[in-house]
């Protein structure tokens, strides 16, 4: 009779450990794809909130609605708050307005009795200033002195200058999105921050 040796243990013991080592890799990965699928999410959450403001404000501007701004036309100066609020790495909202909506307020931070929106929930809402940068000059608009939109007088209508930077984080507020345009329309606000 011979001998048993243990050769189908040791291979059943390699084969199990290759198993093992393949499952643990698979783990990992499947993890790692669903980290950078959630990190796009917060992503594009942040980015959409952003550009949701902007385009809210420049509606607000639009429409003639009252919008807090500065005055960064004459002398050309750039209020510092501003400067700190465009360029900041961290979340900030000194010399900044919340933004709740165009002409309603919705907190988008908060979760929503309306299931389909539930998931769409904000580290914070957005933030955004308003710089008013002037009369535009431009060859288009006639270069030149004009009348204020809406006078009846001939001439070419006034169109004036914004920039208007908005800051939003999406479902975590380690993700910041920073968004500007720079808006052109009849309306000039009055502006009071300093």
């Amino acid at each position: 009779m011979n001998a048993q040796r243990g050769a189908v243990l040791i291979l059943a013991l390699i084969f199990l450990l290759l198993l093992t080592i393949l499952a643990l890799s698979t783990t990992s990965r499947s993890l790692l794809q669903e980290r950078m699928a959630g990190a796009m999410r917060n992503a594009q959450q942040a980015e959409w909130s952003a550009e949701n403001a902007l385009r809210g404000v420049e509606w607000n501007i639009f429409n003639g609605n009252s919008v807090a701004c500065y005055n960064s036309s004459n002398p050309p100066t750039v209020s510092a708050k501003v400067t700190a609020f465009r360029r900041s790495s961290v979340w900030l909202t000194t010399g900044a307005t919340e933004y709740k909506g165009a002409g309603v307020a919705i907190d988008y931070s908060a979760a929503s009795a309306d299931a389909a929106l539930s998931t769409a929930v904000m580290a914070h809402n957005p933030w955004y200033t308003v710089e008013y940068l002037g009369q535009d000059r431009s060859p288009a608009n006639g270069g030149s002195p004009a009348v204020e939109a809406g006078s009846g007088s001939s001439g070419t209508t006034r169109f004036y200058l914004y920039r208007i930077t908005a800051r939003a984080t999406g479902g975590s507020p380690n993700t910041i999105r920073v968004a500007e345009s720079t808006f052109v329309t009849p309306n000039q606000l009055v502006c009071t921050l300093t």
